[in-house]
């Protein structure tokens, strides 16, 4: 008896040729678990078509196993705790056993019409984000059957970016239909402008296509599709060595100073980029646990304290190390190496030696895309972050008394002192600012990188080569060192590897020096006097 009322409602629902907006809701779920699996993809179809919000609900609990069949033939949500409820209107059928309940079941075929029916339905929702997310899967699904429902959201929406989406979505289902051919060479040049992976899916499968027309249109977009990814794959080179660049000129412009003021190889600088990372972490973790609405602000408020913090740090190995040992650059080299050693270790005594997370802020979280272009928000602000820090620096060396005093010791350090200048004083500020600069790099980095003990040392080899090729002492020579090493490398790595494309550099900046041994852009300073 159950199974005639079901093939009732089906023939009701389907052989009746009802149109799917006209279709009566409770018809078609009721109509659900009779039927072959095709019937039920084809209901699946018309709950969708149907419009009615109703539909969302009974679709998800479909494709979640969650809609059985009560044996008065009720068709019933089940929620995980076993309480029923009637798909139709909602009202409360009790807590039934399991053995009393029948599963609507579905096939791979049933579960692919349920997701494009998901999405469909989602083309109307009020949220434009969750429209753009429908409009991406009717693209995907490239369904003539929703080409229907895709014109009237097509005719009812808004929102520019989702009605484009929308439109290349019905390009992709017209060339599966048996649309003419003018519509499909229309669907081929639209998809073609799209450009991408997308595209080429939707484009592909038509390339030997026996209408000779449509073939030829197929094979010149999918060789516009490939010029066009291939020139979106060389700026997103650009990009990621723009990003990588922005993150050498931090790390590196602060050893620029030092080294080109004071000739000294600072073997604890990676330490001292450490040592602004373990900052940031300290600073969020205060604010987590007594100010967490204050979490956003944790980096504006962690860069004064990590440029403090790694100072003070880099003035004290001044003046307690580094002032002895002046004209004896292997001494130096030994002396902050092992002043880089006693700092991990108590980096490792205070943390811990397991890496620390430090969160990013939501203003720094999640990417966004221009044309194929993913670009994520914390490497375009640690970007952005990199080109103040060098803008600031630059206006402190050039138009302030001690950025006069440091750049007069640069150039000839026996007339500066002959002059006034206290030139150990300006070591130890030229260091401390250095070592300062080096604690904001700690900041960027922790944004992007395991924040551990062992974090400057990733940087300290990059950043004595970013020093050497544009100049030491010249920050503008840190600037395009970091930059063009930055972009080199990633181009190298898709065809040598990450490890062999810094080996390459490393050689290209050896071949490069014996040429200029001054770098890119050479300064006069004691080190190059001597």
């Amino acid at each position: 008896m159950r199974f005639l009322l079901r093939a009732a409602l089906v023939l009701l629902a389907l052989v009746g040729g009802t149109a799917a907006g006209a279709a009566d809701f409770g018809a078609l779920v009721a109509a659900l678990p009779a039927g072959s699996y095709s019937d039920r993809a084809k209901v699946v179809d018309d709950l969708a078509q149907s419009g009615d919000p109703r539909a969302l609900a009974v679709l998800n609990a479909l494709a979640a196993d969650d809609l059985k069949v009560m044996p008065d033939g009720t068709v019933v949500i089940v929620d995980d705790k076993g309480a029923a409820k009637a798909a139709v209107d909602g009202t409360d059928k009790g807590t039934p056993a399991a053995d009393q309940l029948d599963r609507v079941k579905v096939n791979n075929a049933v579960r692919r019409a349920v997701r494009t029916a998901i999405g469909v339905l989602t083309l109307r929702d009020p949220d434009p984000a969750k429209r753009l997310a429908a409009a991406r899967e009717a693209l995907r699904a490239a369904d003539p059957d929703q080409i229907d429902a895709v014109d009237s959201a097509l005719a009812a929406e808004t929102d520019p970016a989702v009605k484009a989406l929308l439109a290349e979505a019905r390009a992709a289902a017209v060339l599966k239909s048996d649309a003419p051919a003018a519509d499909q060479l229309a669907a081929i040049k639209l998809l073609a402008a799209r450009g991408d992976d997308a595209a080429i899916a939707a484009l592909a499968p038509l390339a030997g296509a026996q209408n000779p027309e449509i073939a030829q249109a197929v094979k010149s977009a999918l060789a516009s599709i490939a010029e066009t990814q291939r020139l979106w794959g060389l700026a997103q080179n650009v990009w990621f060595g723009l990003s990588l660049g922005s993150v050498l000129l931090l790390a590196a412009v602060g050893l620029a100073i030092t080294f080109g003021v004071m000739g000294v190889i600072n073997m604890a600088h990676g330490e001292l980029v450490m040592l602004g990372a373990y900052s940031t972490f300290a600073v969020q973790q205060v604010i987590r646990l007594h100010a967490p609405g204050l979490f956003d602000w944790s980096l504006v408020i962690a860069a004064p304290v990590a440029f403090v913090v790694a100072g003070a740090v880099g003035v004290a190995i001044e003046r307690g190390i580094v002032r002895h040992l002046y004209g004896r650059p292997l001494e130096t080299l030994l002396a902050t190496w092992g002043v880089s050693l006693i700092l991990q270790q108590a980096v490792r005594t205070i943390f811990g030696p397991d890496n620390r997370e430090v969160g990013n802020p939501g203003w720094m979280s999640g990417a966004f895309t221009l044309g194929q272009l993913q670009i994520t928000w914390n490497r375009l602000w640690i970007l952005i972050f990199a080109l103040a820090v060098f803008a600031v620096l630059l206006a402190v060396l050039k138009r302030t008394p001690i950025g006069l005093q440091m750049r007069a010791v640069t150039q000839n350090r026996a007339m500066a002192a002959n002059m006034g200048i206290r030139t150990g004083r300006v070591d130890a500020l030229t260091f401390g600012l250095g070592a300062g600069i080096a604690g904001l790099a700690g900041v960027a980095l922790s944004q992007i990188d395991n924040v551990s003990p062992n974090l400057g040392q990733g940087y300290i080899v990059d950043s004595f080569m970013v020093v050497v090729f544009g100049g030491a002492g010249n920050i503008w020579g840190t600037l395009a060192g970091a930059f063009s090493l930055g972009v080199a490398n990633k181009f190298l790595e898709p065809f040598a590897g990450a490890v062999l494309g810094k080996i390459l550099i490393l050689v290209g900046i050896i071949l490069f020096i014996q040429k200029r041994p001054r770098g890119l852009f050479a300064v006069k300073g004691r080190s190059v006097e001597a």
